[in-house]
């Protein structure tokens, strides 16, 4: 079934803008730069999964018309798997309308050529959120290089924040349907949430549910994204020095954190920096 997080999407209207942006951010440069088309792309990859920054051609209609009305920001989740063939079929049986397999092509700039294999997730049957399979074979990633001092960069995502009006309906989702583990279900007054965390992999799908709004049927969305770096004070004074905008670091919400916010600078996906002393939740 599915191991973890391969890949999320972020939608620009300006690769190269973009690059500068997340260049800056994470304090790494793309592991990959190229295109299938008039689409073209980079890639960050992180030790637990990637950041994939696509400017949609008109070869990329789904994408296209989804950047036209929404702008710049998180588009897609894309779960891995060592079978897809076995896991698109079970997501299936579970009600989750899929596509057929479908070979992505990748040419960079000198010609050498990336190939992944993916199979899309109906929109209907997903709450709303843009999802997918990725066959993982296994192959250790090439990480993307790190800028100066490795200690201030961003090394792995902590967690994607769903937003949801509808928690029963994430836990089917998230836990019956894709089979993501579900390690908190926790509503807490004084943050106005109930909070679900699913593990995936290395990582944590977190939904997040207003506790004062009702539940509807409307879809969900993506709300953010949290990093993990090795040292946050060396993370926070190279962002604000790259001209981000950054808060003061803190301490975070979970024992043994030190947090600061990422306020903007980052096309569409804000940002939670992340140092954690403790032992990550198992």
């Amino acid at each position: 079934m599915i191991t973890g997080l391969d890949h999320i999407i972020v939608l620009t209207h300006d690769l190269d803008t973009s690059v500068a942006a997340f260049s800056a951010f994470l304090g790494r440069t793309p592991a990959w730069r190229g295109g299938e088309g008039d689409t073209v792309h980079a890639w960050f990859q992180l030790g637990n999964m990637a950041l994939d920054v696509v400017q949609p051609g008109a070869d990329a209609a789904m994408m296209r018309k989804r950047l036209d009305a929404s702008g710049e920001g998180l588009f897609a989740l894309g779960f891995a798997t060592p079978d897809l063939a076995e896991t698109r079929s079970t997501l299936v049986r579970r009600g989750v309308s899929m596509s057929e397999l479908r070979t992505t092509t990748s040419t960079a700039a000198d010609a050498a050529v990336r190939t992944w294999t993916s199979a899309t997730a109906s929109w209907r049957t997903t709450a709303g959120l843009s999802m997918f399979l990725v066959a993982n074979d296994g192959a250790p990633p090439v990480l993307s290089p790190a800028i100066g001092n490795a200690a201030g960069a961003v090394s792995a995502l902590d967690h994607v924040v769903v937003n949801t009006p509808n928690p029963d309906r994430a836990l089917g989702l998230y836990g019956a349907k894709l089979g993501l583990d579900l390690r908190l279900d926790r509503s807490n007054p004084d943050w106005g949430s109930r909070l679900l965390f699913f593990r995936c992999g290395g990582a944590v799908v977190e939904v997040s549910a207003d506790l004062k709004a009702p539940v509807s049927d409307e879809p969900d969305r993506l709300g953010g994204l949290a990093w993990r770096v090795d040292d946050a004070d060396a993370a926070q004074a190279r962002i604000a020095a790259a001209g981000l905008d950054v808060s003061e670091v803190r301490k975070g919400r979970k024992p043994g954190t030190r947090v600061f916010t990422v306020r903007s600078g980052v096309p569409g996906a804000p940002s939670l920096i992340i140092q954690q002393d403790a032992e990550p939740m198992q």
